[in-house]
């Protein structure tokens, strides 16, 4: 199941294709070669003899380089084709196309190649919401070479084509005028390069490091899946998933300008290559077992971003963590926050989360040392900034009114918080699973306090805190005459009554009394909201419920993998295995890469699971996904210097073995292996 993009990416530089390998650019279409939020190639588009190409096939070789089989003009029937073309692609040191041309009759011809070149150095902002940009363009050819280039002040972005064949070069392109003897080929190695102010390779410009070439993205690619645990199954799904989200965490690994040398995980392709605080440290609760590497790096960029002062622009305040870091023109213009932008009511919490989980698997008591500070920062910004209505829960309300997201919950879009006839709740709001993300930041916080600040005092109150926080909130959110818990606060006090996934998330967090979690289990494998594949973000039966709507009806791979693992956690190991199969099932239709979302509608119904329209892929949390549900059914957790595991591996994924699995204890495994359901 294809969306009919093709996507290459090496950390912060990406291309995403039409199928042909063309780059024809629309709004409707985010196609393009991009690096650090903005594109560098609006068009290149291949023509022979003045007709466009048409794909015969695409090879996705690696994340970092694929091969179009392609033909000019339009495949007739019992018409034999006279000429291909392979367009052999790579992005690394720069965006390299290795283009031949093959004459596949026995008499010579003569064609005219041409590549139609341009860009439109449109921010990423840009191309969602289309604006009139307000620098100026040029355009040169020198040495060779042809030269794109966008001004505007000192932001100077230029993108620089040459090609290893000759050929004639004007502004809007190469043409090359080639005569192929029978059965003969043409080659030429067309290369692009981003370049920043300074004339220098953007990488370099803003890094400090060059980008890599093929060979050495191979090989680090190769080192990273030896490294990783290696897995052994009955499943050829689970291992295909597997073998494909350790590829595509190695794509989406983002260098941060401060940390040349280690990487944490952009949150996803197209839109969101990007720094996230809430995606990065999801994906690095997920991939703890697997790649501990990613968590360090995580909190240690978050730590040094971390909010110091009041900006009602940027949304920041003292202990928060980032929503968003950008790189492009609207942010260097200040015409968006993203400097970072600090608008996540989540983030700050799952900071210490992930800080405490780090250290249970790694035993890296130094980093919690190093980290006290920003840890404590965090755990003082929920109590004081976080609780905007002064009754112990966290709230959220935009202060940037015109740039601002209003839902800063991880269901961002505007209508995701909504009562069960559809109306969208009054501000501020107070989502259920930030309180439960706040009861474990609290519970953690304790834990390291007592162990590793020598805080005694400190830890007693938090825990104190945790204990009053539950308490209160099994009492304000629960709905008694529908045994589940609120979606919301809204500004009014009113319990936002509406059934969601979102309470799959009290489960992890720990907040759910024992003797209510059997029936938040239920809901979530009830009717209404599992499809059969996974559990959507809103009930059937709600007034937005929309099965391909983003965050009303559609299925987050990521979100199903945390409410499996918090099932796990309240002992229902059957119903979080059901969440396991349906998710692993819904990623042999996509090849093994688990989409951003894909559509609630019920399995019985479609047979396949609909993707969403404009769904990331790769995107970090769902890449992520398969690792957490390895763990789940393995029921993997560290026990002081050990590797735990209590296996509850569902019925249709039968043995599952995972060896070399990194942690305080060196390495482990874990075996576990599937029995037959009993009637």
């Amino acid at each position: 199941m294809s969306d009919g993009l093709v996507r290459l990416l090496d950390g912060n530089t990406f291309v995403v294709s039409e199928e042909t390998g063309d780059i024809d650019a629309s709004p409707a279409i985010p196609t393009g070669f991009f690096s650090f939020d903005t594109r560098f190639l609006s068009k290149w588009i291949l023509s022979i003899n003045g007709e466009r190409v048409n794909a015969l096939t695409v090879e996705e070789v690696e994340y970092f380089e694929s091969r179009f089989f392609v033909v000019p003009g339009v495949p007739t029937p019992l018409v034999d084709i006279s000429v291909s073309a392979i367009r052999e692609r790579s992005i690394g040191e720069s965006f390299n196309e290795r283009l031949t041309v093959i004459n596949h009759e026995p008499e010579p011809v003569d064609l005219r190649i041409r590549i139609d070149i341009g860009s439109d150095f449109a921010d990423l902002f840009e191309i969602k919401d289309v604006r009139n940009k307000r620098g100026s363009y040029y355009t040169r050819i020198e040495d060779g070479c042809l030269r794109l280039g966008y001004r505007r002040e000192t932001f100077c972005r230029e993108t620089l084509v040459s090609s290893t064949a000759p050929g004639r070069m004007d502004e809007q392109g190469l043409t090359y005028d080639v005569r192929l003897e029978p059965h003969g080929q043409w080659v030429t190695n067309v290369h692009v390069r981003a370049l920043g102010a300074d004339g220098r390779d953007l990488r370099e410009s803003l890094q400090g490091t060059p980008g890599r070439g093929r060979r050495r993205i191979r090989q680090d690619l190769d080192r990273w899946l030896a490294e990783a645990p290696r897995l052994t199954c009955d499943s050829p799904t689970l291992a295909m998933t597997y073998r494909r989200s350790l590829a595509d965490l190695a794509a989406l690994r983002f260098t941060p300008l401060t940390g040349a040398g280690h990487a944490l995980p952009a949150a996803g392709l197209p839109w969101f290559m990007a720094i996230f605080g809430r995606d990065s440290i999801f994906t690095s609760l997920q991939t703890l077992p697997f790649a501990p590497d990613l968590a360090a790096t995580t909190l240690r960029l978050l730590a040094l971003t971390q909010g110091v002062v009041l900006d009602d622009f940027r949304e920041e305040e003292p202990g928060k963590i980032l929503h968003e870091l950008r790189y492009g023109e609207t942010t260097g213009f200040e015409e968006q926050p993203h400097s970072p932008y600090f608008g996540s009511a989540d983030s700050t919490a799952l900071y210490v989360i992930l800080l405490d989980e780090y250290e249970r698997w790694t035993g890296d008591g130094t980093a919690v040392r190093l980290l006290e500070r920003s840890a404590r920062a965090a755990l003082q910004w929920i109590d004081e900034y976080g609780d905007l209505m002064g009754d112990g829960y966290i709230w959220y309300q935009r202060r940037n009114e015109r740039n601002g997201l209003e839902n800063q919950c991880w269901k961002d879009s505007w209508d995701s918080i909504s009562f069960p006839d559809g109306t969208i709740a009054a501000l501020p709001r107070a989502t259920c699973e930030l309180q439960g993300y706040a009861y474990d930041a609290k519970i953690r916080g304790a834990r390291l306090a007592r162990r590793f600040w020598n805080d005694p005092d400190y830890a007693d109150r938090l825990e104190r805190e945790a204990a009053e926080l539950k308490q209160r909130f099994n009492r304000d959110f629960w709905i008694a005459d529908g045994e589940y818990y609120a979606l919301a606060l809204d500004g009014d006090g009113r319990q936002v009554d509406t059934l969601s996934s979102n309470i799959g998330h009290l489960l992890w967090s720990g907040i759910v009394e024992e003797s209510r979690a059997a029936r938040i289990a239920e809901h979530l494998l009830g009717p209404r909201l599992f499809s059969g594949w996974g559990v959507r973000t809103l009930a059937k039966g709600q007034g937005r419920y929309n099965p391909i709507g983003y965050h009303v009806g559609t299925v987050w791979p990521f979100d199903n993998a945390f409410i499996a693992w918090g099932l796990r956690r309240y002992g229902f190991s059957q119903e979080a295995g059901r969440i396991a199969e349906g998710i692993i099932d819904a990623a042999e239709f996509f090849r093994g890469r688990l989409p951003e979302a894909f559509g609630g509608y019920d399995r019985t119904l479609t047979r396949y699971p609909v993707l969403y329209p404009t769904a990331c892929s790769p995107q970090a949390w769902s890449t992520g996904t398969p690792l957490l549900l390895l763990r789940t059914m393995l029921g993997m957790e560290p026990r002081g210097n050990h590797l735990v595991t209590r296996p509850a591996v569902p019925p249709g994924m039968g043995r599952i073995e995972l060896l070399n699995i990194p942690g305080r204890w060196g390495r482990a495994g874990a075996l576990g292996r599937a029995h037959p359901e009993r009637h």
